[in-house]
């Protein structure tokens, strides 16, 4: 299960891994969120060359506002630091997409 950053240091130390990263910022609060979890989770095991996290961004505002977040669920991948894409919405072949052009 991919871990939660918790503060805005661990989410800047994350996304300066020179791997691919994907973050999944989600609320506890959020329906769409929910649903789309256990596919993160999923694909996060089957994709091992991808480092996987989560934000929840009540707990860790200040990570979510560094990422510009507008709405939940948002997928933002990284690399060095830089963000290289990003989904927005609870679409799980959107998703895997994502997972498969970055493996």
């Amino acid at each position: 299960m991919p871990a939660y950053l918790k503060t805005l240091d661990d989410f800047k130390k994350a996304i300066a891994e020179d791997s691919v990263v994907i973050i999944d910022f989600t609320a506890s609060w959020c329906g769409p969120c929910r649903m789309i979890g256990p596919v993160f989770e999923k694909l996060a095991g089957q994709y091992g060359t991808i480092k996987c996290f989560k934000v929840d961004v009540d707990e860790n505002s200040d990570a979510a506002g560094e990422a510009q977040i507008r709405a939940m669920p948002t997928f933002k991948v990284y690399k060095a630091g830089k963000q290289i894409d990003e989904l927005m919405g609870a679409s799980a072949e959107k998703l895997e997409a994502m997972f498969k052009k970055y493996a």
